[in-house]
């Protein structure tokens, strides 16, 4: 291996050799691993490894805790190979709406630092504001942990619409003001870091794929429930994009074909009805004070017919929507996320009880439905995941066996 240089891009880019990059990329995929998994991973012989991992420790880009399992498994723990903070760090950006949260982890797959920030306008009006922010928010949360970009190694960037597979939006009706816009162009040259975006709520699905409640599950599809409405979708281990690359539009779904046009053109969509925009129009006519969603499903908590029932009749919408997808891709877990995932208790059984409506019985039986583990964080912490390529393996199939 070539000796090391001034920061860890040119590491992944020009200085490991093919049987160490093997190694290391398998490390930075699929996170802390025992000999044994990086031999089965790598497709590496166990003497190869060996002797990788031992000049990659004594560059300072590996380390071995021994006694510690990567994960659950029966009888005496083996010791653990994971790539160190030397190695590089890895930066995740979501932009929302009216948010931007980033997050950085080490190659390691351990987070390491965290920034968020709200903004006092709607982010389609302000494109260039919006990566500025992000751009201030990554450089903080790099200081926070005495970093900077030269140690970066790859940028994940999540926004909220459709991305094409030529990492266009989608469907510009849904973000006007990026639509003639390449996002991860547009952050690379402000950062001069290698950048790639999706949309984010397939960020949100991997993220909790990897971190939160999606762990181990091969088969999932994340709700995000929030202004819009959007789902992740993960098959066979692996997050699934579609042809155009906007598989998962789900708040596009039509309920009601003579319903109200909706802001992507077509009638009565999921959205309309489910929609943070949709509920907060609803519950201000008899609380004309409220702000956000956190507002309503503090009412809907603390009892209050009217939003309890929009929120139940959302669940009911969403769950007859949710049918058609289960019956299509029969997952294993629906996980409810974003700002609306707070009011999972509320949701949950009328969500059942519309999935009950539309989808087999089996299928239906299959699904849990349960609450996002990591809240708002899903999307960044994704983003990071998408800057260390574990889009790209199937992640989940390697725990189990």
């Amino acid at each position: 291996m070539a000796a090391r240089q001034t920061h860890p891009r040119d590491l992944w880019h020009r200085d490991l050799g093919g049987t160490a990059r093997r190694v290391a990329e398998t490390l930075r995929l699929y996170g802390p691993r025992t000999r044994a998994e990086l031999v089965t991973l790598s497709g590496l012989s166990r003497p190869t490894v060996s002797a990788v991992l031992t000049d990659l420790g004594g560059a300072g880009l590996v380390s071995e805790k021994v006694g510690i399992a990567a994960r659950p498994v029966g009888g005496r723990p083996a010791s653990v190979v994971q790539l160190t903070r030397r190695a590089g760090i890895a930066v995740g950006a979501d932009i929302g709406r009216r948010h931007v949260r980033v997050a950085v982890a080490d190659l390691g797959h351990a987070v390491i630092a965290e920034r968020a920030a709200r903004t006092d306008f709607d982010i389609d009006d302000r494109p260039a504001d919006a990566l500025e922010l992000a751009v201030t928010l990554v450089d903080a949360a790099l200081g926070d942990i005495g970093a900077t970009r030269d140690d970066v190694v790859g940028v994940g960037l999540g926004v909220p619409a459709p991305i094409t597979r030529d990492w266009r939006i989608g469907s510009p009706p849904m973000l006007p003001g990026w639509a003639e816009l390449k996002p991860a162009e547009e952050f690379n040259a402000r950062l001069g870091l290698p950048v790639r975006v999706d949309n984010d709520a397939n960020l949100a699905a991997l993220g909790e794929y990897v971190w939160g409640a999606g762990r181990g599950c091969t088969d999932l599809v994340y709700v995000k429930l929030a202004t819009g409405i959007g789902a992740g979708i993960v098959l066979d281990g692996r997050l699934y994009r579609g042809a155009a690359g906007t598989a998962g539009e789900l708040g596009h779904v039509t309920l009601d074909a003579r319903g109200a046009v909706c802001r992507c053109g077509n009638r009565g969509c999921v959205e309309l009805a489910v929609g943070g925009r949709a509920l907060l129009a609803n519950a201000r006519q008899t609380h004309p004070q409220l702000h956000d969603l956190g507002g309503l499903i503090e009412y809907a908590h603390a009892g209050d017919p009217g939003c309890r029932r929009l929120i139940i009749d959302a669940g009911t919408q969403l769950g007859l929507a949710l049918g058609n997808l289960v019956n299509l891709i029969n997952p294993q877990r629906v996980l409810l996320g974003d700002e609306l995932g707070a009011a999972t208790d509320l949701l949950r059984g009328p969500l059942q009880r519309g999935l009950a409506e539309t989808a087999l019985a089996a299928a239906a039986e299959a699904v849990d439905v349960v609450q996002s583990a990591l809240s708002l964080r899903a999307a960044a912490l994704g983003a990071v995941a998408l800057a260390l390529g574990i889009d790209t393996v199937p992640f989940a199939a390697a725990d189990q066996g």
